[in-house]
C-alpha cells in the first residue's frame, strides 16, 4: 500500500485513474468540489473506489468544516456554519455551545456518511491568535484553548455517532501564521513557552483518530525544516509533547509553503514520521512519482490507518437529520437571544 492520500480530477473515475489506483493501491483518497455533482453521482464514486481496492472501510475524505471550508454545498447538501458561530455561542452559554457543535456535526457526519465518505478533515484545533492570517480565521473554534478543545471533542464525537472519522488540524498549530501556507511558508517565531497555547488543545485530543499536520516553520523547535518535514517536530513535539499516536497525515504537499518536487517533498513528510502524504490535485505525474518514491505504508501505519477507520459506517441515519439541525438552530438562536 502506498502511504498516499490522492485527489480524483473530476466527478467519475477516469479509465487511466481507475488503472493507476489500482496498481498503486494508496491507502486513500480526497474529495473536493470538482468530484461533487449530486448524491447520486457521489455515492457511485465512492463505490467504485471501493471496488478497486475490496475494502469497505476505505479512508475517503473530504473537507466539510461549514462556513467557507465546505466541499458539499446546497442544493444538493445543507449548508453549515463555520466554527465562529460556535465560538460566540460560548461566550453566553458553553453547554449550549458544545451541545450546538455536537449535533451539528452528527448532522455533517450522516450526510458524508451516505455519500460513502469515512473521513471528515475537521475539527482544526488551531488557537485564533489577534493579528494572525485569516486563512483560518473564522475557522477556528476560539482563542482560548479550553474552549477550542471543548468545542472540538463535540465535533469528533457528533461525527462518530455517525459512523465518519474525524481529524484534528492543524499540528502543532496553524493559528498563529500571517502567511497563507497554500502561497508561501509561514515563520513562527514564538517561544516554546508561548507554543505551550498552541499545543493544548491537541494535547486534550491526543487519542483523536487522524491528525493533520501545518506547513509551518517553529524557530523555537526546527529553524530549517517546517513541521510537516521535521523529524524534530513530529517525533518530539506531536508524538512526544502533545502525545498522539493516531494516524497522522501531512496537510497537502502540493502548497507553495514547500519546496522540492512533490515526490521529494513526500520523501521527507514519510522520513520524517508522517503515516500518509496528502496530494490533492489529481496530477497524475505527481501521483506517478511519489508512488515511485515512497516506502510502502509501515507496518505501525498500517495499524493506525485501520484503527482510525474501525468505527467508520456508510449507513448513515437520514432520518435523523433534521432533528438535530433544528437542535443546533435552537440553540445558535440563544446567542441573538442573549447578546
Amino acid at each position: 500500500m502506498t502511504p498516499a492520500i490522492f485527489g480524483l480530477s473530476g466527478p467519475v473515475l477516469l479509465d487511466d485513474e481507475r488503472a493507476f489506483f489500482r496498481e498503486a493501491d494508496p491507502a486513500g483518497y480526497i474529495l473536493f468540489g470538482r468530484n461533487c455533482q449530486d448524491p447520486e453521482q457521489l455515492r457511485a464514486l465512492t463505490d467504485t473506489l471501493r471496488e478497486i481496492h475490496g475494502r469497505e472501510r476505505l479512508f475517503i475524505c473530504i473537507d466539510q468544516e461549514g462556513g467557507r471550508v465546505a466541499r458539499l454545498r446546497p442544493p444538493h447538501w445543507s449548508a453549515f456554519p463555520s466554527g465562529a458561530a460556535f465560538d460566540a455561542l460560548y461566550d453566553v452559554a458553553p453547554a449550549s455551545a458544545i451541545e450546538a457543535a455536537r449535533v451539528n456535526a452528527q448532522a455533517i457526519g450522516i450526510e458524508l456518511a451516505q455519500a460513502g465518505i469515512t473521513v471528515d478533515c475537521h475539527p482544526p484545533l488551531d488557537v485564533r491568535q489577534p493579528g494572525a492570517h485569516d486563512v483560518i480565521g473564522d475557522r477556528a473554534l476560539g482563542s482560548e484553548p479550553m474552549r477550542v478543545a471543548a468545542l472540538g471533542r463535540a465535533i469528533l464525537d457528533g461525527l462518530a455517532r455517525a459512523g465518519v472519522a474525524g481529524c484534528i488540524k492543524h499540528m502543532p498549530g496553524h493559528g498563529r501564521t500571517t502567511t497563507d501556507t497554500h502561497k508561501a511558508l509561514p515563520t513562527v517565531t514564538a517561544s516554546e513557552a508561548e507554543l505551550e497555547m498552541d499545543l493544548a488543545p491537541f494535547r486534550t485530543l491526543n487519542t483523536a483518530p487522524i491528525g493533520m499536520t501545518g506547513h509551518l516553520l517553529f524557530t523555537a523547535w526546527d529553524r530549517e525544516n517546517p513541521a510537516t518535514l521535521s523529524p524534530r517536530i513530529v517525533e518530539t513535539v506531536i508524538r512526544g509533547s502533545i502525545g498522539f499516536d493516531g494516524l497522522l497525515l501531512t496537510d497537502d504537499i502540493d502548497m507553495e509553503a514547500l519546496d522540492g518536487s512533490v515526490a521529494e517533498r513526500a520523501e521527507r513528510a514519510i522520513a520524517a514520521g508522517c503515516d500518509l502524504v496528502l496530494n490533492c490535485w489529481a496530477k497524475m505525474d505527481d501521483m506517478a512519482a511519489m508512488t515511485a518514491r515512497l516506502p510502502r505504508l509501515s507496518e505501525v501505519g498500517h495499524a493506525r490507518l485501520e484503527r482510525a477507520l474501525v468505527g467508520t459506517s456508510l449507513a448513515g441515519d437520514p432520518a435523523r437529520k433534521p432533528e438535530l439541525l433544528a437542535k443546533r438552530d435552537e440553540l445558535l438562536s440563544l446567542v441573538g437571544t442573549l447578546a
